[in-house]
């Protein structure tokens, strides 16, 4: 038995799966507050959980930002890293069987992939992401827990934060809902409540992703649009999946496994 485990040691999750012959055996997440204890964590949980024992693991595929401070073998077995972005796009593809498409991967900011028979190759980013959610609704909401943020949301109305489209044209323009934001944050009523303020945040990052991954489909050939990381678990993430899709002619794809998506990059990358 040989197994390769991938694992995405992020800034505060880290993510490991492991593959068999090609096979994905089974994903796990952890959280800590340090990496490096999150990521012999999330290893010996995984190894627990998955039924695997340590002779069986022939190497550790690392990638993400933990990955940097580690130089040396894991419990005796090899480590190799993975650049970030090849394990983007490495992971996108499996998932999905594509052969080609711009990745979204959504974490503490949004990094856009172009992956395909010619290569992968990181076409830029955003600083929108899960640390724009979670500093925003520490200042405005007094919450740092991204869940919270999340449940608060459901009950809220970008009417009352948000500028419009129905708010500055008035007759209907065929190619544009009337429900579809114009401006962030471009009109807060007095009487905006917290969930309001909430469904403003999430929908401001994840509009602002959506819009930068069609720019960059529209400078391409492409026409697949992979949502990977976190925040796909969102409900704001198919909503944009939906909206955009209808709008743009784009096909948005939310695969399954999408959070774990770089870990398995890592696992596929480094064979």
């Amino acid at each position: 038995m040989s197994i390769v485990l991938g694992v995405d040691v992020g800034g505060s999750t880290t993510k490991i799966v492991g593959f068999e012959n090609g096979e994905l055996l089974g994903t796990l997440q952890v959280r800590a507050a340090d990496q490096i204890t999150s990521l012999y964590g999330a290893i010996g949980n995984y190894l627990r959980v998955a039924d695997v024992k340590l002779v069986d693991v022939s190497k550790i595929a690392l990638t993400g930002v933990g990955a940097s401070f580690i130089d040396e073998p894991i419990y005796g077995i090899p480590t190799t890293k993975v650049d970030e972005f090849l394990a983007i796009g490495h992971g996108a593809l499996y998932l999905t069987g594509l052969k080609e498409a711009l990745v979204v991967s959504l974490g503490t900011g949004t990094a856009f992939v172009r992956a395909g028979p010619e290569g992968i190759v990181h076409i830029g980013g955003s600083g929108m992401g899960g640390g724009t959610i979670v500093g925003l609704a520490s200042q405005m909401l007094n919450k740092s827990d991204i869940d919270a943020v999340i449940a608060m949301a459901e009950n809220g109305s970008l009417s009352n934060v948000d500028l419009l489209v129905s708010d500055i044209i008035g007759s209907e323009i065929s190619s544009l809902p009337p429900d579809l934001t114009a401006a962030n944050f471009g009109k807060i009523k007095s009487t905006a409540t917290e969930a309001d303020l909430a469904q403003g945040i999430l929908n401001m990052v994840f509009q602002t992703a959506g819009m930068l991954a069609v720019f960059a489909a529209r400078n391409d050939t492409i026409r697949d649009v992979v949502l990977i990381g976190t925040l796909t678990t969102f409900p704001q993430a198919l909503q944009m999946q939906s909206t955009f899709n209808k709008l743009y002619g784009l096909n948005f794809v939310i695969p399954p496994h999408a959070v774990f998506a770089t870990a398995i990059g890592a696992a596929r990358g480094s064979v």
